[in-house]
């Protein structure tokens, strides 16, 4: 599916300014807008260029590390959520500490952990990835946010991110294909995420080799897991499959590791949990309990 003829009407004044950058409708679209306001903002201050020091401590994991620890076949590989809130379902978690809630998903047993970093939507902050990293939290960390611009890619480096989402859904496939080769080039893992078989064609197309199947519709917020199910049919040998939304009993976890699936983002299950560390190691040994029957 071609996505560059897509008229740029359909989105806000700010994102019209950035090429590649596509409509899909719903709340995604206002997300990209605020977001691209913010980017706007930050050129004409001058601050918007934060390429970081590749010697800087904050830069220590790399794309690569990201991918082994999701990876592994010795483990139920969970990549543990840290957000406050979302669109769809409001605060989730009052007593919001994000250094905090890493410490515990890494005493649970995490394989990497994906911070929300986007303000205006989720209460995230760039700045979670260098606290987390600051108190010798060594697990892989995805930022999780709406990028769509190589500054937001190298920004991502520099705050201390093995990895970076990119939604198929809001970047052509000229643009994905750039955000990939940079990411990769300075060692940035690239989690494409789709949801849709046709997204799935374009981010294969754009050379995505690590793509996460949302099992949550972002326009109107619909879970499915046989959204992943069906998806990873299409997925060919040497593609690393990570699913995402929606999971919470050891046998989902059971039924998408049957289906290929390496590793599984899990969030609001966590979130809302007194103890997330502690819900993250019992659904782990749920899920291995299930393997086994």
């Amino acid at each position: 599916m071609n996505t560059d003829h897509i008229n740029k009407s359909s989105q806000g004044r700010a994102a019209g300014h950035f090429e590649g950058l596509i409509s899909a409708g719903g709340v995604l679209d206002r997300i990209v807008e605020a977001k691209a306001e913010r980017i706007l903002k930050a050129r004409a201050l001058g601050t918007s260029v934060a390429t970081g020091d590749p010697q800087s401590p904050k830069a220590v994991s790399s794309g690569r590390a990201f991918v082994d620890s999701i990876s592994s076949t010795e483990r139920v590989n969970v990549i543990a959520e840290i957000k406050r809130r979302s669109p769809s379902k409001g605060i989730i978690r009052a007593d919001f500490d994000p250094v905090r809630i890493a410490e515990s998903y890494a005493c649970g047993g995490a394989a990497a952990l994906s911070v929300l970093t986007e303000e205006d939507f989720f209460d995230g902050s760039l700045d979670y990835l260098g606290a987390i990293r600051s108190q010798g939290i060594d697990l892989p960390l995805r930022r999780k946010d709406f990028i769509f611009d190589e500054t937001s890619v190298y920004q991502s480096k520099a705050a201390g991110a093995s990895a970076v989402l990119l939604i198929t859904a809001i970047l052509s496939e000229d643009l994905l294909q750039r955000l990939i080769n940079l990411s990769n080039e300075i060692e940035v893992a690239p989690l494409v995420e789709i949801h849709r078989r046709d997204e799935m064609e374009r981010a294969l197309a754009a050379g995505a080799t690590l793509v996460g199947v949302n099992n949550r519709d972002l326009t109107d917020f619909s879970v499915s897991l046989n959204t992943s199910l069906d998806l990873a049919r299409m997925a060919p040998r040497g593609i690393t499959l990570v699913s995402e939304s929606g999971i919470g009993t050891g046998d989902d976890i059971a039924r998408l590791r049957d289906a290929g699936f390496s590793a599984f983002l899990i969030g609001e299950h966590f979130m809302r949990s007194p103890d997330p560390g502690r819900a993250l190691s019992q659904l782990v040994a749920d899920a291995a309990a299930c393997a086994r029957r």
